[in-house]
């Protein structure tokens, strides 16, 4: 039986007046690359917040790794092992790219406060250890060379590697990408690519939230698609395609698959 990862189920969420998720679930398995599309307004982003910790939903169940955990604040969400990115990079802009990985580092660090104010010996040996991981995952995601750079010297494409490598550091059971490559061009878009590839060939599962459907259908393993808050379909890339509701609401009628 195929391991799950992420399991999520009955999940409500309501602003005001607005019902911006209604019973949506998803079940994301060990390995896959896992893709959440639709319009403008779908309910995408709502519900990628609910289930990495940023908004609290108002009904539904979570387990992670078989385990339940509550999204009930980014860092819990990351100590269990959900480690996302958003779609506004939020890197440290002046820290240096190994800094910024460390940072991400440190959620499984086991010092503690008066390790690091007093530098003891089993915090300076971890600092190394988070130091040399740090690079070893500067240099997986292709930017190795950088490290030392300042965050915000780096171009966008390589600021986006550094916030999966910062992700990767973590730990994690579950990587969630949210529009990883929005603001690309083709050319950074396809480095993109083959790094989720290569995240996702190395044993790694994705949740992968984007605009770019043809990134998503060549790309994702299953995919779930989203409108008015309501899951309309789901399945591998070539079923979602063919979905009537989908071509309707999403892809635009006289869409078909090649």
């Amino acid at each position: 039986m195929t391991e799950s990862v992420l399991n999520v189920a009955g999940v409500s969420k309501r602003f005001g007046g607005l019902q911006a998720l209604s019973e949506v679930g998803i079940n994301i398995t060990k390995g896959q690359v896992y893709g959440l599309i639709g319009p403008n307004g779908a309910g995408k982003t709502t519900f990628f917040n609910v289930i990495t910790g940023l908004y609290t939903p108002d009904a539904g169940s979570f387990e992670l790794g078989g385990a339940p955990y509550k999204p009930s604040a980014v860092h819990e969400v990351a100590k269990a092992g959900i480690a996302r990115t958003f779609q506004n990079i939020r890197l440290f802009a002046e820290m240096t790219a190994l800094e910024n990985v460390m940072v991400g580092r440190h959620v499984r660090s086991k010092s503690g406060l008066l390790g690091a104010i007093f530098r003891t010996p089993g915090f300076k040996a971890e600092e190394a250890a988070i130091a040399k991981r740090a690079q070893e995952l500067l240099d997986y995601v292709g930017i190795g060379h950088m490290s030392e750079f300042k965050a915000r010297t780096l171009s966008y494409g390589d600021q986006r590697r550094l916030e999966i490598a910062r992700a990767l550091a973590t730990d994690p059971k579950l990587i969630a990408l949210d529009e990883p490559a929005a603001g690309m061009n083709a050319t950074e878009k396809v480095v993109l690519r083959e790094l989720i590839d290569r995240i996702r060939n190395d044993g790694r599962t994705i949740l992968l939230i984007e605009h770019d459907v043809k990134l998503v259908m060549g790309l994702c393993d299953r995919v779930t698609v989203l409108d008015y808050g309501k899951q309309i379909a789901e399945g591998t890339p070539f079923d979602v395609q063919r979905n009537e509701k989908v071509i309707e609401a999403y892809l635009g009628a006289g869409h078909k698959a090649h």
